[in-house]
């Protein structure tokens, strides 16, 4: 009985304990988080006064030095809000703290072929970018970026509070703290949405992707567990959503699925792809000797450069040896990290796994004069990336006179290849067997048929002018300087 009451006496006292623990707790949070929060705005709108600025910008882009597609869109929408409000300073929130800003800029010039003035620019350096990156966290990926894209954008705003904010790379989870605690006017230009129903769907059907991982496909728990998880992501980014004072959507396809999560307005701004001068790149009238194919794509793993070497290997099997030894495959691509640059290693091996190797150049990080020379001198065209929000890289190909095979999802399929006979403008295949039948087909096709497609090709493409964009986009972000 004694043993008993002992026991009696430390448990209560234990939850006595807890309890006061608890309510200390909440308290703390109620006084703590208010005073914090006026804390903090009063210090970002101090910060920004001291500044002095006549009119600030600031665009979130941590990879701002990567040369791909988002890049592009960065730059150019940087150009044009320098040529409207010239009085403007902007800065750019970057966590490529290993390239100066003279570096930065003679890339975007020679890579992306854009000019930026660099009086009108400053880089603010980011030294928290490693917290965004998938490596980080092997499991919970898309949380684990959410919590890291948090953190930097509290080091964003702790070295600048400007005026507008705008985020051009998907971390739409900043757009809080810039609203709410810094008092910006805040707007994003969405290229990918952070969930789609078809990454639902996939999980639900128990698909395997790159992003959807064996063990978890075999197991109904796990499955279900994650789109439960899913779910809840798509939630707090619907939240994070309404703190857009302007959202811009670069494709149909993310229009979809955003307007799904956020039911909010939106405007479609197609990204800006070099077609006029691409335009007048000479198209050979006749099929030449040596077809080169070429893709165009980052380096990285959902852009699956895969599957256009299997799609080589199953080309191999269906046409004749002596036309196959004058097919090559070009891939051209720039590479974030070291993540990237092991992949193109790992392409290198895989084609020579296939013995492929003479039928497969690689062309990293190459300048865009060397890039113009390679679209001069390809036939067909080859991009295999599942759901591609857009596809800049396939625009500027049907531009350029390539006859375009593109992976029937995403922009290709909803904005770009019209694939109804006579108003053809390129092909569309889901499989490595369907691209291989494909480029056979085009390999063998007339050349009446090739300049036709080409030429009508060529004519869609002005819808996707880098001026149609500057005049969209600054468009859409008027309200928020006004």
């Amino acid at each position: 009985m004694i043993y008993f009451t002992i026991f009696l006496f430390y448990a209560v006292t234990a939850i006595k304990l807890l309890f006061a623990v608890c309510l200390f707790l909440v308290l703390a949070l109620i006084i703590v988080l208010p005073l914090s929060y006026y804390y903090l705005k009063h210090t970002y709108k101090l910060e920004k006064q001291k500044r002095g600025d006549p009119l600030s910008i600031g665009i979130f882009h941590p990879y701002a030095n990567a040369g791909g597609g988002g890049e592009k869109v960065l730059w150019v929408a940087l150009k044009a809000l320098q040529e409207k409000y010239p009085n403007a300073k902007i800065y750019i929130y970057t966590g490529d703290v290993e390239f100066s800003p003279v570096e930065i800029l003679r890339k975007v010039q020679n890579n992306l072929n854009v000019y930026i003035d660099p009086s009108k620019v400053k880089f603010v350096y980011l030294t928290k970018r490693r917290w965004i990156e998938p490596k980080m966290y092997p499991i919970f990926t898309l949380l684990g970026q959410i919590f890291g894209s948090i953190l930097l954008g509290f080091e964003a705003i702790s070295h600048i509070n400007p005026d507008i904010y705008i985020e051009t790379t998907g971390f739409i989870f900043t757009l809080p703290i810039f609203k709410y605690l810094g008092g910006c006017k805040t707007g994003c230009y969405i290229h990918y949405p952070l969930i789609t129903k078809e990454m639902l769907r996939r999980v639900q059907s128990r698909r395997q992707v790159y992003n959807n991982r064996d063990f978890i496909v075999r197991n109904p728990i796990l499955t279900y567990a994650k789109l439960v998880y899913y779910h809840v992501l798509a939630w707090l980014y619907c939240l994070a959503g309404f703190c857009s004072d302007a959202t811009l959507v670069n494709s149909t396809f993310t229009l979809e699925n955003l307007q799904i999560l956020w039911n909010t307005p939106m405007s479609l701004v197609y990204p800006p792809c070099d077609v006029d001068h691409l335009k007048n790149i000479k198209s050979e009238q006749q099929k030449p000797q040596n077809i080169r194919i070429l893709s165009l794509a980052q380096f990285r793993p959902e852009k699956d450069h895969l599957l256009q070497l299997q799609a080589l290997y199953e080309l191999r099997e269906i046409i004749s040896d002596n036309v196959f030894e004058n097919v090559t495959l070009v891939m051209c691509g720039s590479c974030r990290n070291k993540d990237d640059s092991e992949r193109v290693k790992d392409l290198r091996d895989f084609s020579k796994h296939l013995s492929l190797e003479n039928n497969v150049e690689f062309k990293v990080n190459i300048p865009y004069e060397d890039l113009i020379e390679e679209f001069g001198k390809a036939y067909i065209g080859i991009h295999t990336m599942l759901d591609e929000h857009f596809g800049i890289s396939v625009v500027e190909q049907m531009a350029a006179g390539l006859i375009m095979v593109a992976h029937k999802s995403g922009g290709p399929l909803l904005d770009i290849i019209e694939t109804s006979e006579g108003s053809r403008l390129g092909f569309l295949a889901n499989t490595a067997e369907e691209f291989a039948h494909i480029l056979k087909y085009v390999i063998e096709a007339r050349d009446d048929e090739i300049t036709h497609i080409r030429e009508r090709a060529k004519a869609s493409c002005d819808r996707f002018s880098v001026k149609k964009f500057q005049q969209e986009f600054l468009r859409a972000v008027d309200p928020l300087f006004r």
